[in-house]
C-alpha cells in the first residue's frame, strides 16, 4: 500500500488545494492530509475549523484521511499518525 502525506496549514483550504488532493488520491493508494497546528503566521481559522473544513472539502474523495498535527512534518510522518485521527 503507497501513502502520500500531503501537509500544509489549509487556512483556508482552496480549490487548487482539492486538486491535488484529487490527483493525489487518484496515484496512491491513501492520502494523509495533515493540517499543522502551529504555523508561525496569522491564521484565519482555528485548528479545528480548518481540519473541519478540509473534511468536508474532500468528503467526496474516499481514500482521503484528514488529520493534525503539531511536531515537525518529517516526526508526523514517522508517527503512528492513525491514532490521531
Amino acid at each position: 500500500m503507497t501513502i502520500a502525506l500531503y501537509p500544509g496549514s489549509f487556512d483556508p483550504i482552496t480549490k487548487g488545494h482539492i486538486d491535488i488532493a484529487k490527483r493525489s488520491a487518484s496515484i496512491f493508494d491513501q492520502v494523509i492530509i495533515g493540517v499543522y497546528d502551529r504555523p508561525y503566521k496569522q491564521l484565519l481559522f482555528n485548528t479545528e475549523e480548518r481540519v473541519t473544513l478540509t473534511k468536508e472539502a474532500t468528503a467526496d474523495i474516499p481514500n482521503v484521511e484528514v488529520c493534525s498535527y503539531d511536531i515537525l512534518t518529517v516526526e508526523f510522518r514517522q508517527s503512528d499518525w492513525r491514532r490521531v485521527l
